[in-house]
């Protein structure tokens, strides 16, 4: 999407949808202009304040009252852009940080972390970012802002808080000079029972603790 669309002269840039599109569009243009490698060594600073921001337009999308489709059913947007691409971009640049574990839902009793990927997690965001984004262009805004807000709920907004976390986990490490465990073993593409892959997540867990424990030399 160009900027004449987002900026048309008839849109208000006050107003709502223009301003959680723009946050959507500016979220998809940074993480593509990372992935491209040219600055590695900024990319997780770069990710922490993107995802940052993003989370805010998710909390305004969060916040706001139940947004309704006008049409009953969601209208064909054909064939979904292929984020590949910018899925194995990432896991090149952040090799070998892209693996963390992450509880999925706080609330569930006992739910043991599982492993996950930063650079799955910042792909699956912009597949869901961009479906809404193609309702925004063809002009059907309050199908772009229900997609938006439903898939908050239902998954974007999760994945990115979860990416949020790791990334800002990766920064402290580094800020407050506490060296990161060895992931041994916690990896998506190894074929770990539940149990063994909880009891891993929760080793390491269990040490990143120890390490936030300790006071700073």
């Amino acid at each position: 999407m160009s900027d004449a669309t987002l900026h048309a002269v008839h849109q208000d840039p006050d107003d709502f949808a223009v301003q959680i599109a723009d946050q959507i569009e500016s979220f998809i243009v940074a993480v593509t202009e990372v992935a491209k490698g040219d600055e590695p060594d900024s990319a997780v600073p770069f990710l922490l304040l993107e995802f940052s921001q993003l989370m805010l337009a998710g909390g305004r999308l969060g916040a706001h009252a139940d947004i309704l489709p006008e049409e009953r059913y969601e209208p064909d947007l054909g064939p979904e852009p292929d984020v590949d691409d910018l899925r194995e971009r990432f896991a090149v640049i952040l090799e070998p940080i892209d693996v963390y574990s992450e509880v999925f839902d706080p609330y569930e009793p006992r739910t043991a972390p599982v492993a996950s990927r930063i650079s799955d997690d910042i792909a699956n965001v912009v597949a869901e970012l961009r479906h809404g984004m193609a309702h925004y262009s063809a002009g059907r805004t309050t199908e772009a802002l229900w997609w938006w807000q439903f898939s908050y709920f239902s998954n974007w907004g999760s994945t990115a808080s979860a990416a949020l976390r790791a990334l800002q986990s990766l920064v402290a490490h580094v800020r407050l000079n506490q060296p990161l465990p060895a992931l041994d073993g916690l990896d998506t593409d190894q074929d770990l029972g539940d149990d063994a892959l909880a009891e891993e997540a929760g080793r390491v867990m269990a040490e990143e603790i120890g390490h936030l424990t300790r006071p700073l030399a």
